[in-house]
């Protein structure tokens, strides 16, 4: 008996032991609620505590080295300035109902320094919903067909060749100018470039070539600056000729300046072009100014969430705060300033700071509260023009060419006498003689600092280390509900279909059927997929509505959303069932299309993370809650108790606020009121993210409004 008994013992073989890492995805699925619960409010909090957890910002490349040399723009390159400014304001030089006179003056000025001139005309692009222009080049476009001797847009280009270069690399200067619409601040930021480009062209340290591009406003900043780098970066050999001198007689004539006053100059006809552009700036100067000092703001946002390099932006905030006395702002979303919750979450965080500063001294945590306020205000207003995913500026036309570019925009304190115009002339030459100077430095593009990060204020920021820890956590939830979901439906079903019978007395049926049924997943995803590929076809709506001619924008969009119903009622009836969940025999089923669900959010909002992460951050606030949330309410109101009634409360709030229209108006209630809040304005909305080109407007289309289709559907399946 005993020799039997160790041999049954060794012939049994021991148990694998478990790997932790599965032992602790086991415990993560089995406890999904609690852990969605802790990670998504400690998504919520890392959030707010970003602009705590910013730190000042610093120079990476030591080759900058801003400051390092006295500036030599004088009050002689000043008063070169001055009469540009003069002529310019000049009633004389306006007479011309093509502006064609200004062009001519900013012409021979950059002649008169020795630099090489040309003109660019361009056809004002149309601006139209295309669906290929999401994955098309920046050269997409329509011309205007129908165009006169007014349809035409100049651009006048001087350019200085470095006497230390080789002509491989050049510093691009553009200063925005509308010769028909002038202002004096127009007028005074031409005045500064002249002045910086008069002393450059006597330097002799310069090693980039400089492109003063003086961009034709009149069609739009941006539109100008991108039709130059169109031809600049991808030129077109089917060039627009001179117009018929019957036709644009005063068009013809300025191209014939060099038959007269500036014969055997370097005006030339043909395009000229530079090297490769190392950086671009993008000066305006602002005819009134609400503060109560000189001031420059700062705008950076590109398309797509796309932003320059940090370096720049600090070389700029560090020689206009130390060197030049100017006062740094970049954008703010103002409705914040004055908020009392917000003020009271950051006394909040100042006190614990002082806490934890009398437990560890060392330890450097908080801020005061009024920082606190700006540092969020700041950070709003980052994430938001981020997320839109449209530039803020002409300069969001060079980083769609990989260039790093901003915009300065100057706002003097001073009135139209001579003493502040000279000395607003002065500091800002000397602003962006600095900044030449500093990018005239590099021997390669700028690489060394952030390229993905969010400014709390002009001196401090959030890398991509620190605000991807909020997203990661808002999203960690998501696969381990659905593990758990798609664990708990089958579970239930196998457990509702069998019977209490040992192992041993299963049948080859009942394994056949419990097959079967983990297989079920696959109509909920068919369904998913349905949903999604619903949300593609709302994406394309726009394209046909948009061809119907005088449709306003309320129109439009009530076309839109009853051609968006009549789609999704005709996949219903031909491909599936997307609305009625119902008819599937399992109790669980919602609880699969749930999963399904959650999954395919988690999918989108990490690819969109990849392409725009302030678009994917305001998505997870907005779609995350409400997907771990969704539950049928018959289940909530059948169960009575406190807990579903408040889920249930939850489920239809965030239902509301989740729909891309309703996030939209109350946005706009936020920032502008709600009194001015129109229909129309979503479509208008929608519509300048399609023109450029904004993934934001696909997130919406192809995510977002998908999921919360589904998640309604659930909220109401008839279990």
């Amino acid at each position: 008996m005993a020799e039997t008994k160790e041999k049954s013992l060794s012939d049994e073989k021991p148990k694998p032991r478990v790997r932790p890492i599965v032992r602790l995805g086991i415990f993560l699925i089995s406890h999904s609620f609690h852990v969605s619960v802790v990670c998504c409010t400690a998504g919520v909090l890392a959030l707010f505590l970003l602009p705590v957890l910013a730190k000042n910002t610093y120079i990476s490349e030591n080759a900058l080295m801003p400051g390092s040399a006295s500036p030599m723009l004088s009050n002689q390159h000043v008063s070169d300035g001055n009469r540009l400014v003069k002529d310019l304001t000049n009633p004389n030089s306006k007479s011309s109902e093509t502006g064609i006179e200004s062009h001519k003056i900013i012409a021979q000025y950059m002649l008169d320094l020795g630099a090489e001139v040309s003109f660019h005309k361009f056809h004002p692009q149309m601006n139209q919903f295309h669906p290929l222009h999401f994955f098309s080049s920046p050269d997409s476009g329509k011309i205007q067909e129908n165009y006169s001797c007014s349809s035409y847009g100049i651009n006048t280009v001087g350019i200085i060749r470095a006497p230390r270069g080789d002509g491989k690399e050049a510093i691009v200067l553009v200063t925005p100018y509308n010769a028909l619409k002038s202002g004096f601040g127009e007028a005074l930021s031409l005045g500064i470039a002249y002045s910086v480009f008069s002393l450059l062209t006597q330097v002799t340290w310069l090693a980039k070539d400089i492109i003063w591009l003086v961009a034709d406003s009149q069609y739009g900043e941006y539109a100008a600056v991108a039709a130059w780098l169109r031809e600049y970066q991808t030129p077109k050999f089917s060039s627009l000729s001179t117009p018929n001198a019957e036709m644009c007689p005063d068009v013809n004539n300025l191209f014939e300046l060099k038959g007269h006053s500036i014969s055997g100059s370097k005006f030339s006809n043909s395009f000229r072009r530079a090297g490769t552009m190392a950086a671009a700036l993008v000066l305006k100067v602002r005819d009134q100014n609400e503060q109560f000092e000189d001031t420059i703001s700062i705008y950076a946002e590109a398309s797509n969430g796309q932003m320059p390099n940090l370096d720049l932006i600090n070389v700029v905030n560090y020689l206009a705060v130390h060197r030049q006395g100017l006062r740094v702002n970049v954008e703010k979303l103002w409705s914040l300033l004055n908020s009392s919750w917000l003020k009271s979450l950051g006394e909040i965080f100042e006190s614990l700071a002082k806490v934890a500063k009398s437990l560890y001294p060392k330890w450097k945590f908080g801020i005061p509260a009024t920082e606190y306020v700006e540092g969020t205000a700041t950070l709003a207003s980052s994430l938001y023009y981020q997320a839109l995913g449209v530039p803020t500026g002409p300069h969001g036309a060079f980083r769609d060419y990989q260039v790093d570019a901003i915009t300065l925009e100057i706002s003097p304190k001073f009135s139209l006498d001579k003493v502040w115009r000279n000395d607003i002339l002065l500091r800002g030459g000397r602003l962006i003689e600095g900044v030449i100077r500093s990018v005239n430095n590099l021997l390669e593009k700028f690489h060394q600092s952030f390229f993905l990060y969010l400014l709390t204020s002009p001196s401090k920021f959030v890398s991509v280390g620190v605000y991807m820890i909020a997203f990661a956590l808002l999203i960690a939830p998501l696969p381990m509900v659905a593990a758990s979901l798609y664990v708990d439906a089958n579970s239930s079903s196998n457990c509702s279909k069998g019977d209490s019978s040992t192992p041993s007395a299963i049948t080859d049926t009942d394994e056949h059927s419990i097959a079967i049924r983990s297989w079920k997943w696959l109509n909920s995803a068919k369904l998913v997929f349905i949903v999604h590929l619903w949300g593609a076809i709302v994406s394309l709506l726009p394209y046909f509505i948009s061809q119907i001619p005088d449709c306003s924008p309320t129109t439009s969009f009530m076309i839109w959303v009853l051609l968006s119903i009549l789609s999704l009622l005709t996949l219903n009836s031909v491909l599936a069932s997307p609305l009625a969940c119902a008819k599937a025999t399992q109790e669980k089923e919602w609880a699969l299309v749930k999963s399904v669900t959650i999954s395919s959010l988690f999918i989108g909002l990490g690819l969109m993370s990849v392409i725009n992460f302030a678009t994917a951050e305001i998505g997870a606030l907005l779609m995350v809650p409400m997907c771990l949330l969704a539950q049928p309410l018959k289940l909530d109101v059948r169960a009575g108790t406190l807990r579903s009634f408040c889920r249930m409360i939850c489920n239809l709030v965030l239902g509301h606020i989740a729909f891309p229209p309703a996030a939209f108006f109350l946005l706009k209630g936020m920032l502008d009121g709600f009194g001015n809040a129109n229909v129309g304005d979503f479509w208008m909305w929608v519509e300048s993210l399609w023109a450029w080109n904004s993934a934001t407007y696909l997130f919406i289309g192809m995510v977002q409004l998908p999921c919360w289709v589904l998640c309604i559907s659930i909220l109401f399946h008839t279990c």
